[in-house]
């Protein structure tokens, strides 16, 4: 069994710089990524993986006729999130732009950052106490609602909003905490990576910062009394009884991707970690009804978006976060029917929908990273990724989308920002970063 832990990336070759140049460029781009798809081979599967089991007839149809391969998303060193991942699949290097998920969903909620603010990304979970201890029994209270989660989080704000701090309501679980002033040095981790387990150490680094400790002991005495979750509980749901501040940074210094590369671009996606990389990257971020960044999310209304967006954009991200939730869950049978639904809601209408437009187009299709069934977290290790492009099929009629068939491909792209210019063919240009300057702003120093 293949374990996500010990994947050696370095006997693989990294190839960017030998594969030949897509030989024309195309009128349309479309990058349909399936959040945290990518997972271990499992014994109930009989050693399968879960891309393997799911009936994935599109994305398998690509992987016949297209450039399948490995892209390492997540450079070492940097957390294994979903943050850092998909940075590098819209072309821009972590090392280069990132400095933490919080600046990131602030700007898709339009929160203005200055320089010297630090915004985290606060859950809503579900902790429990005893004899002492911390448990993280849900890190995200039992996928609770939008509706309940913002009546929770805009009564308690205004009893922690001070010269110092500011709550702002996200979607579902997913809300935000700006610091203004505030130390980014504090060691927070994701509650997702401790579902059921003890986190007593991690929720006492939050003492070592006595005005967010009081804030986050405020909100659990809060919590305790609101009626959401006297209702929650009624109903034998697990409630929303603390806040859990991770994945901080200050604001960013980015350059537009129509400036890096020449492309003007739209971003598809529910939830405010992707929808801030569109805004920070000067996409046009387009709403879906009912894309909810969960489950019974509208697939197939973020495929239609994508068509309607391609009439006037050369490039459109559609993102969907439902694998990753269930991977998070650990729940094998809502990740094969997420993968599944990916495909024929998704990644088939756009197709579809492309061939129909006429023209040159191409496909990039990819997880941003491993969440394992088995392990309920983020996995590290390159994910599979095909690209189809129409002027140049390829004979690959073995081929399936999935991990082991990636695996043997030649083709290993050790750094992930550097897939877009794969993809699109065109090399970025070097942009001089100002800190007093907009994205849109920034003096552009080499062209493509």
């Amino acid at each position: 069994m293949t374990d996500v832990n010990t994947i050696n990336v370095a006997e693989s070759t990294d190839q960017t710089q030998d594969l030949p140049k897509m030989e024309l460029p195309a009128s349309k781009y479309v990058i349909l990524i399936g959040d945290g798809m990518a997972d271990l081979p499992i014994d109930d599967l009989g050693g399968k993986t879960v891309l393997e089991k799911a009936r994935t007839p599109a994305m398998d149809h690509l992987a016949k006729l297209g450039e399948l391969g490995r892209v390492l998303t997540i450079p070492d060193g940097f957390p294994l999130g979903s943050d850092v991942a998909n940075m590098s699949l819209i072309g821009y290097s972590p090392k280069k732009f990132y400095t933490g998920r919080g600046p990131l969903e602030a700007a898709a909620m339009g929160i203005q950052m200055n320089p010297e603010d630090v915004a985290f990304r606060c859950n809503l979970v579900t902790l429990r106490f005893r004899e002492g201890r911390v448990y993280m029994e849900d890190y995200s209270a039992g996928h609770i609602s939008t509706e309940e989660a913002h009546m929770l989080i805009e009564d308690l704000a205004p009893l922690v909003a001070s010269r110092s701090f500011g709550l702002f309501a996200g979607v579902s679980y997913r809300h935000l905490l700006l610091w203004r002033g505030g130390p980014e040095g504090i060691s927070t981790v994701p509650p997702h990576d401790f579902t059921g387990m003890d986190v007593t150490e991690a929720w006492h680094i939050y003492e070592e910062e006595p005005l967010l400790y009081e804030l986050l002991t405020k909100a659990i005495t809060f919590f305790h009394r609101h009626a959401v979750n006297e209702k929650r509980r009624a109903e034998g749901k697990p409630p929303a009884n603390a806040l859990w501040p991770w994945g901080q940074g200050r604001r960013p210094l980015f350059a537009t991707f129509s400036q890096l590369y020449d492309i003007d671009s739209a971003v598809v996606a529910a939830v405010d970690l992707i929808r801030g990389l569109g805004v920070w990257a000067g996409m046009e971020v387009i709403n879906v009804p009912g894309a909810t960044g969960y489950l019974d999310t509208n697939y197939r209304g973020k495929a239609d978006a994508a068509l309607r967006a391609l009439k006037e954009k050369t490039l459109v991200l559609v993102h969907v976060e439902a694998p990753d939730e269930a991977g998070h869950m650990g729940n094998l049978r809502e990740k094969i029917r997420a993968i599944e639904r990916f495909d024929k809601e998704v990644v088939g209408p756009v197709m579809d929908g492309l061939r129909d437009m006429g023209g040159s187009y191409r496909i990039l299709v990819a997880p941003d990273h491993y969440t394992p069934v088995s392990l309920k977290t983020h996995g590290p290790g390159p994910v599979p990724y095909v690209i189809y492009d129409s002027l140049s099929p390829k004979d690959n009629s073995d081929a399936t989308f999935s991990e082991p068939a990636a695996e043997q491909s030649p083709i290993m792209i050790k750094e992930g920002h550097k897939l877009m210019e794969r993809f699109i063919g065109v090399t970025p240009r070097e942009v001089e970063l100002n800190p007093k300057k907009k994205a849109s702003e920034q003096k552009i120093v080499r062209p493509n």
